[in-house]
């Protein structure tokens, strides 16, 4: 779940504390090659394109970090399949930058967009190749998030027509990205998630009422707590037991025994 960054603080204090890539790094040499004029609070409105990542000779120059809001999704087209779920201190733009391993990610055309409205900022290309030479540990970070987004689509693929066990592998993808990213779980062992019922339906490739009968069956179970309040947009969704998880993404269906379609 995102985490508060107020428009007034440091960019690079969130950099070094918040986000994967640069968690950690010295502040003075970090900043020799980032300096903070050069880094700008940017607001990207909800259901709105930021780019169309994979486009045929396009290239991004620079990789977004997400400070707050979100999350950040890709969808393909023309099936409307979300992709990739990126939360505060996560990143992403980095199969399209010239660079690395995105020299090599090729894919088909999909939309990026905010589904909900966050606040991002960019690091220059050139800024990010210097940092990547400089400093070991972002350049096995970097590889990382590479290997999670080939994670992430894994879980995706084995999203069956069953389902407890498409958003079971869904929410299994998330623990396993967000753990990996240092972002959760918190003090009490929970990882927290905003994720919208529409955003799960895409990427499970479900119905919305199918995934709230799902949702209530495992709150039911104990697996998680629903925040859902009716007068809000809020759709934030407790993981209280994630190992107890794997056993419905592992589910054939004569094991859910509280899901009443067979």
């Amino acid at each position: 779940m995102a985490r508060k960054n107020s428009s007034e603080s440091n960019i690079i204090t969130f950099l070094i504390n918040d986000s994967y890539l640069f968690k950690g790094l010295d502040e003075k040499e970090l900043t020799s090659f980032l300096p903070p004029e050069s880094l700008i609070r940017e607001k990207l409105f909800s259901n709105r394109p930021v780019f169309t990542a994979f486009s045929p000779d396009e290239d991004l120059d620079g990789l977004y970090i997400v400070l707050e809001g979100g999350p950040i999704i890709l969808r393909s087209n023309p099936l409307d399949r979300i992709l990739s779920i990126t939360y505060s201190g996560g990143c992403f733009g980095m199969r399209s930058l010239p660079f690395s391993y995105g020299l090599a990610s090729k894919s088909f055309p999909s939309l990026v967009e905010a589904y909900k409205t966050t606040y991002v900022t960019k690091i220059p290309l050139d800024a990010l190749k210097q940092i990547y030479n400089h400093f070991e540990i972002v350049g096995d970070r970097y590889a990382k998030l590479f290997e999670l987004r080939e994670k992430f689509t894994y879980h995706l693929l084995n999203c069956s027509s069953y389902p407890p066990q498409a958003v079971a592998s869904l929410l299994r993808a998330l623990i396993y990205q967000e753990r990996e990213l240092e972002n959760q779980p918190n003090e009490k062992d929970i990882y927290v998630l905003d994720l919208a019922v529409e955003v799960i339906a895409k990427a499970c490739q479900l119905n919305q009422r199918t995934v709230e009968q799902v949702l209530k069956g495992m709150q039911k179970e104990g697996l998680i707590k629903l925040d859902k309040n009716n007068s809000t947009s809020d759709d934030v969704i407790h993981i209280l037991e994630p190992e107890e998880l794997k056993e419905v993404y592992s589910a054939t269906r004569d094991k859910v025994s509280w899901w009443p379609l067979k």
